[in-house]
């Protein structure tokens, strides 16, 4: 939501799409801390290190190859699709976001937690994430007077899928994975609207 009254306020001072996208970019991950873009990394960079060393190598506090990578691919794909929505994207930054923070909920009601510490280990442990979908249906039909269904629940199959399949692939999820689905559930609804937008 911040994301968008960014683009909105910049946008009516006469800012270009080619200067808002960066700016709006670089403000979320201003806002976040820079905690899912890091989650994201940490991720890459235990997937690339193999099962036997994946935790390890998400808990090192250096940033490897892979996870740089992820990071640029990332952010150049998020960019691509703002550029490409033009004066759609404040609409797909937030319902992105939307499904972003959906995706992580998902993940922690259908995987085990792998690490015994840490603040995402206590959300594990004491959150209700089935619950947490009240707000979800909520949201949902708040929106569904603006949008379009295929608009509004684009994201749905993405957040659930990313969730999965990263899940499946870890054995489980930790708070870096949390992170990195949100990131990658994000920008990938981003891409998906950003095409039914050069679609139309």
């Amino acid at each position: 939501m911040l994301q968008a009254l960014l683009w909105w306020g910049l946008s009516g001072l006469g800012w270009s799409d080619v200067a808002l996208a960066p700016v709006v970019i670089a403000g979320g991950i201003w806002l976040g801390g820079g905690l899912h873009h890091d989650g994201l990394m940490d991720t890459a960079d235990g997937l690339a290190a193999g099962a036997a060393r994946r935790l390890e190598a998400m808990e090192d506090s250096r940033v490897g190859a892979s996870g740089a990578l992820a990071l640029a691919v990332v952010l150049l794909l998020q960019l691509a699709a703002l550029l490409q929505l033009h004066e759609q994207a404040p609409l797909a930054l937030i319902l992105a976001g939307f499904w972003g923070r959906v995706s992580p909920l998902w993940a922690m009601a259908r995987f085990d937690y792998l690490r015994s510490d840490g603040t995402a280990g206590f959300h594990r442990r004491y959150g209700q994430p089935w619950w947490d979908v009240v707000p979800t249906v909520v949201a949902c039909l708040a929106f569904a007077p603006f949008v379009t269904p295929l608009l509004l629940l684009i994201g749905a199959p993405v957040a659930v899928g990313v969730a999965e399949r990263l899940g499946r692939r870890l054995g489980g999820h930790t708070g870096d994975s949390y992170g990195a689905v949100e990131v990658v559930t994000e920008v990938i609804t981003l891409l998906l609207l950003a095409g039914l937008a050069a679609a139309n």
